[in-house]
């Protein structure tokens, strides 16, 4: 039974999708649910899988293709694979002939005759050979060089050989998959479309790396998950949000649009790129909640299982580049969000204290914002809270 094999309904907000892969060859016998091809789209990587037992019988798309939705992309067979396997032993046996006859071809050329072909660049096909069965000997080479035959192809060599260079020097060019290509877009479209700016400040980790310390294991044991750092930050977020709804805004042509609710984007680096899937309503999470959002998030941002929904909103971003080492950056913002926050490696430095010097573990934050929308008192209000929640973490707790 054939099978038509479609590209599945796309989201309403993508056009079309790019095969990204094809995990199968045709002919190659499969089973019902195995994913047959990865379908790229702007913003995530879906499968297509078999419908049943069987095999692809022909590929009407191949990778690197723009398709669109409902597009048949494949001819699939369903059920036996006898044809599959009597092709696949034709070609068993089909291959020792090939190896037989090529050897047969190399063994005609004793290692003399194959050095004196390879030092005038000669074509063994071109040379008519005199020895027993029809081999090429020394002779027949020696005569095919000086009878004039073999010149063309030495000027070729001599006028390639000034160019040539020692080492591997060679390039490999690699079309931008499709999510690079947004995130290319999207960015350039963030610096070139707001006035952004970003202000920095600095943490005292201390009193959260104590709170870990202390309370990791009993955290462990109850929530089945490790005690982080993300979850603080994004509770502090969150918090602050609430004081400085201009943060938690966006501009929609000549409208300013405030939002009551809180969704939080993280930011997450897989193999394809960077991606912000969202963390909902991050007001009723406890930190337990937080930290199993975030690494179910990231496992599947790894796994390319990433969803639409998954990806769609977000109010405002959290970003760490500090599990790469980064000090300091200035986080480009992910529209139509008007801020990110950026946190950064924490190092241990010397710090004034009640006028005493003390060693303590501090972090940069950079919080990049659009001007348009917010400004300086909000932006370094907003920041500053965000620092004094994380320095005192009890009055996340407390609401104070």
């Amino acid at each position: 039974m054939s099978i038509e094999i479609k590209v599945p309904v796309l989201p309403e907000s993508v056009a079309d999708a790019t095969i990204a892969t094809w995990h199968v060859k045709p002919g190659e016998a499969v089973s019902r649910d195995q994913n047959l091809v990865d379908i790229e789209t702007d913003k995530v990587v879906l499968e297509v899988v078999a419908p049943e037992d069987g095999h692809i019988a022909e590929f009407l798309a191949q990778e690197g293709e723009t398709v669109l939705a409902e597009q048949v992309i494949a001819k699939f067979v369903a059920g036996a694979v006898a044809g599959q396997e009597v092709t696949k032993a034709q070609a068993e046996a089909a291959a020792p002939a090939a190896e037989a006859a090529s050897d047969e071809s190399n063994d005609a050329l004793s290692p003399s005759v194959r050095r004196l072909i390879a030092e005038h660049n000669l074509d063994a096909s071109k040379i008519k050979g005199t020895g027993v069965g029809g081999r090429i000997t020394k002779e027949d080479v020696d005569a095919f060089v000086k009878s004039g035959a073999g010149k063309a192809a030495a000027p070729a060599a001599k006028a390639a050989a000034p160019v040539a260079l020692s080492g591997d020097r060679s390039d490999k060019r690699v079309p931008m998959t499709r999510l690079r290509k947004t995130i290319a877009s999207r960015l350039l479209e963030a610096k070139n479309s707001t006035a952004m700016l970003t202000t920095f400040n600095e943490v005292n980790m201390k009193p959260i790396m104590d709170i870990r310390k202390q309370y990791q294991d009993i955290f462990e044991k109850k929530h089945g998950i490790r005690l982080g750092f993300m979850s603080f930050y994004v509770k502090a977020v969150t918090e602050a949000l609430k004081r400085f709804p201009e943060v938690n805004a966006a501009i929609d042509g000549d409208d300013i649009v405030y939002h009551n609710y809180f969704d939080v984007s993280i930011a997450v680096s897989t193999p394809r790129g960077l991606v912000t899937p969202v963390l909902r309503d991050t007001d009723t999470m406890s930190l337990a909640d937080i930290e199993k959002a975030v690494r179910d998030l990231a496992i599947k941002g790894r796994d390319g299982k990433l969803t639409v929904e998954d990806m769609t909103g977000g109010n405002f971003t959290v970003t760490n580049g500090g599990v790469f080492g980064s000090l300091m950056s200035t986080p480009i913002l992910n529209l139509p969000q008007s801020a990110i926050l950026g946190m950064h490696a924490i190092k241990d430095r010397p710090m004034a204290v009640n006028g005493q010097v003390e060693i303590l573990p501090m972090m940069y934050l950079a919080l990049s914002y659009d001007h348009r929308i917010i400004d300086g008192r909000e932006s370094v209000g907003f920041l500053v809270t965000i620092k004094e929640f994380l320095e005192d973490p009890t009055r996340l707790l407390l609401d104070i």
